[in-house]
């Protein structure tokens, strides 16, 4: 939290689809990185694009930082409303379409809260390997 309110004081919030990273406190982790995912309006207000850029960001981040693993929980299907299979496939296409380079990311999960979005990420994947 105290590393939160240091980049608040700094530049403010962080807007929909950026990404900041901070120490982890006593997680089992070196850092966490923080993005904001967009509210689901209806589709009308580039909500994909926003959502696509947390991911991207997230990932420019964490290569910026040497990171190997990067753990992503399914961004704004939760109270942001946003439709679980559109998310699905937002985030699949956006996270295999990261420019990965050496040293890099080795490892991306996807952390899935229930089956619902478990199934609908084992869908799109699943698309990537025909």
């Amino acid at each position: 939290m105290e590393d939160c309110r240091k980049i608040i004081a700094r530049q403010g919030g962080c807007k929909t689809g950026d990404a900041v990273i901070t120490t982890a406190g006593n997680l089992p982790a070196k850092f966490v990185i923080h993005t904001v995912g967009p509210v689901w309006n209806g589709g009308n207000k580039d909500e994909h694009l926003k959502l696509a850029s947390c991911y991207q960001r997230s990932l420019t981040v964490a290569a910026e930082y040497k990171c190997k693993t990067i753990a992503f929980p399914n961004i704004g299907t939760g109270i942001y409303g946003y439709p679980k299979d559109k998310a699905a496939a937002v985030s699949i296409k956006a996270i295999s379409s990261f420019p990965i380079t050496e040293p890099g990311i080795e490892k991306v999960l996807i952390v899935c809260f229930d089956d619902e979005n478990f199934a609908l990420v084992k869908k799109e994947l699943e698309k990537l390997s025909l």
